[in-house]
């Protein structure tokens, strides 16, 4: 879930397909949520879930702001504990995994293609040492499923789950953001813990839904992307 402008931690990511350039499948998948797909187009890795693009590796500006914008959020409490989902081609994951302050670094991802794009295909070359970070535990879990659970709890929650409270592809993933789902993610964080969601554009009814569920200091961050509306974080603190 990106915007196409250049990444400067992605090596290899700053260069678009040439003109009239097709895409080539790499792996393509069957599970119980339907198809996934990697493809490269050019230089670029792309995930399409589906039939729709999901996310590629062409920028992670927004999803870099998920997890500064979480880590900034936080009291200064020692090694916080952060619950990443999913896992996508991983700018979430590599700018905690960078980041020493953070504690435990969790990432909930359902696709077990996904995961092994990461430990064994094209995508390690961007994550292998995020990955190998002893901080690091991938749960291969569906992250609703999982929110709704008993755990434990987070210290910061970073949610980049389909496109965002207000676009979803997968019908499930609207039980992330509405009542039910926000009250579990309160439940699942520290007291004064931080919840930072992902969306694909600017939804002023997720942040009333997010003070009808408790949450406090609710506010947004916006990144400008090439075209259209741009990317947003939404932030919101569970009371202490």
């Amino acid at each position: 879930m990106s915007s196409a402008l250049p990444d400067e931690e992605f090596p290899g990511a700053r260069f678009g397909p040439g003109p009239g350039t097709p895409p080539e499948v790499l792996d393509r998948r069957e599970g119980p949520y339907g198809e996934v797909v990697l493809r490269r187009h050019g230089d670029l890795l792309q995930i399409i879930a589906n039939g729709t693009f999901l996310m590629d590796t062409s920028d992670g500006r927004s999803e870099r702001l998920l997890v500064d914008a979480a880590l900034g959020a936080l009291d200064g409490r020692p090694a916080p504990s952060v619950l990443v989902g999913g896992l996508g081609v991983g700018f979430s994951l590599v700018r905690a995994a960078g980041q020493e302050r953070w504690g435990r670094i969790a990432v909930a991802e359902r696709e077990d293609a996904i995961v092994e794009w990461h430990r064994t295909g094209p995508l390690g070359a961007y994550t292998a040492r995020a990955l190998a970070d002893p901080r690091t535990e991938i749960l291969r879990t569906d992250l609703v499923a999982y929110l709704r659970g008993p755990g434990e709890r987070f210290d910061a929650l970073c949610l980049d789950i389909d496109n965002g409270p207000g676009w979803t592809v997968d019908a499930g993933n609207g039980g992330l953001y509405d009542a039910a789902g926000l009250a579990a993610c309160r439940e699942r964080l520290t007291p004064g813990g931080v919840l930072a969601v992902w969306s694909a554009q600017p939804s002023p009814a997720f942040g009333e839904a997010l003070r009808n569920a408790g949450f406090q200091g609710v506010r947004t961050e916006e990144v400008l992307v090439a075209r259209g509306v741009p990317d947003v974080v939404h932030l919101a603190l569970r009371p202490a």
